[in-house]
């Protein structure tokens, strides 16, 4: 029997391998062009971690987008509509976007205590894309208490990276988490507000919300005040560290440099750890 006879006998019925395999290639030409609906890419897509889903959340600023995936929070942007913010997404992280009515229980309450100045438990960020440094700016500015801010210096000293003052502002100019990363809580070494990502008015916003009192602050950046300090514990700290709040006027003392306050024989708070040697 020749080649021809065996596809005779497959086509008229015969099982083979090859037969299926031609009758499900009919069958699919017979379907002709067929598309999955758009909805259902982003979906499979979160589910494998390869796209995020989004939500409206209310905060200081205004509504602002929140985007999170497996790995955890990815994205904080201002709600500039829908479509917008899946445009930006796209083209910052280069994967889609798919909108939630709301956040799932468990992250809405860890947002919250995160915003409230409590300690969550369960708030993970995503900061895939990021440099190792550019991620371990942000880890240090989380541990930056609401109502207290500190100077680009104290986390480049934190870091061990002292002189790096310009790259941590790089690299929170870069944070893709704001609000919830506090980078508005990083202010210039003179203790002026400074740069933010989301706009000055909007890093002025968010410290008054959480009792900042600025104006105190450009008053001692006017007079180059840097350190408080306390003449019966002989300690000194940033002035809005809770321990430097706590001193009374009859006891408190002020220092232009950390050289200063060392030299009168003051130590270090070693809650807000000063950065003495950069400053």
């Amino acid at each position: 029997m020749d080649m021809h006879e065996r596809e005779g006998e497959t086509a008229r019925g015969e099982p083979s391998l090859l037969g299926e395999t031609r009758q499900l290639l009919r069958r699919l030409e017979g379907l002709g062009e067929v598309t999955a609906p758009a909805s259902i890419i982003p979906a499979v897509l979160g589910r494998v971690g390869l796209a995020d889903v989004y939500f409206s959340l209310g905060s200081a600023i205004g509504p602002v987008f929140v985007a999170f995936n497996d790995q955890g929070i990815s994205a904080v942007m201002p709600a500039m509509g829908p479509s917008g913010f899946e445009e930006a997404f796209r083209a910052r992280f280069g994967r889609p976007a798919r909108r939630i009515d709301r956040p799932p229980a468990p992250l809405a309450r860890a947002m919250a205590a995160q915003l409230a100045g409590d300690h969550p438990h369960g708030l993970r960020f995503d900061l895939r894309g990021l440099s190792e440094f550019e991620q371990a700016v942000l880890r240090k500015a989380l541990e930056i208490p609401r109502g207290e801010v500190r100077p680009y210096v104290w986390i480049a000293a934190e870091i061990e990276r002292p002189g790096g003052s310009r790259a941590v502002g790089q690299a929170l100019g870069h944070n893709p988490i704001p609000l919830l990363i506090p980078c508005h809580r990083v202010v210039r070494s003179d203790g002026r507000t400074g740069g933010y990502a989301l706009g000055l008015e909007a890093k002025r916003a968010m410290l008054l919300s959480e009792g900042v009192e600025l104006d105190r602050l450009e008053e001692l950046a006017e007079s180059r005040v840097r350190y408080y300090g306390s003449d019966t514990t002989h300690i000194f700290c940033y002035p809005t560290c809770r321990h430097a709040r706590r001193v009374s006027d009859a006891h408190l003392v002020t220092f232009k440099s950390g050289a200063e306050a060392l030299g009168a024989g003051y130590r270090p708070c070693k809650v807000c750890r000063p950065a003495v040697a950069a400053v």
